[in-house]
């Protein structure tokens, strides 16, 4: 019969690994996002081709992680504790894989703005960028520090990033009505700064993910701090 305490150290090491392997992913969620906001704002075709071939590296990392978290729980005997954070893990994964599918449909927007010989430099849209790509990293860290400061730090921040994706959706409505001739692109453009305002939601499920893992409170996830779209 395996060693109780053996068990537990195995557990552990394979924590760990996941731990690193899932904030691995995160980091090259948020790489693609920077590029892709970068694509669209310089029109650079080329590093916009970048970020959708990159697109596969998410998809695999999330099922491998997924299928080593089934692994823990089918063979070891995790904790109540050791549940809420497997199962944080497995939602996790599933808001960073969405947040590269969005960093790829940004950059699909590049190709598509550039073929209208569209503009983008009439709104700030690095600045949208910043401000989701500093949430889903706060999110991250606020899983690896069990932060529950940081959790309302990236909650707080959905208030500004909801904000300053509005200034920005005036600011298009205004060149549409001023610039005719760019309606095609600019609705582009439009969606672009919607996949990065989900990109900040993404960052905020994951923080209240963290708050159930540290907390065991489901208060937030069944009645909600805000509604989903």
């Amino acid at each position: 019969m395996e060693n109780p305490s053996y068990a537990r150290q195995g557990f552990a090491l394979e924590m760990r690994e996941l731990e690193h392997d899932l904030l691995e992913m995160g980091s090259r969620a948020e790489a693609m996002v920077a590029s892709a906001v970068d694509a669209v704002t310089r029109l650079n075709t080329s590093e916009a081709f970048e970020v959708i071939q990159r697109d596969d590296e998410i998809d695999e990392r999330d099922l491998d992680i997924e299928n080593r978290c089934l692994r823990l729980l089918a063979l070891q005997q995790p904790m109540a504790s050791d549940l809420r954070v497997i199962g944080t893990v497995m939602k996790m994964i599933t808001d960073i894989e969405r947040v590269g599918d969005l960093a790829v449909d940004i950059a699909k927007i590049a190709l598509k703005i550039d073929k209208e010989l569209g503009e983008t430099g009439f709104i700030d849209l690095p600045k949208m960028g910043s401000i989701a790509r500093s949430m889903f990293r706060d999110a991250l860290e606020s899983y690896v520090r069990h932060d529950l400061a940081i959790v309302e730090q990236v909650i707080a921040k959905d208030d500004e990033a909801d904000q300053l994706y509005r200034e920005l959706r005036d600011q298009i409505h205004e060149h549409m009505r001023n610039h005719p001739d760019d309606v095609v692109s600019a609705s582009w453009l439009m969606l672009a700064i919607h996949h990065l305002e989900r990109i900040a939601d993404h960052a905020v499920n994951i923080a209240e993910r963290v708050e159930f893992m540290v907390t065991g409170s489901t208060a937030h996830l069944t009645g909600g701090r805000r509604s989903q779209d």
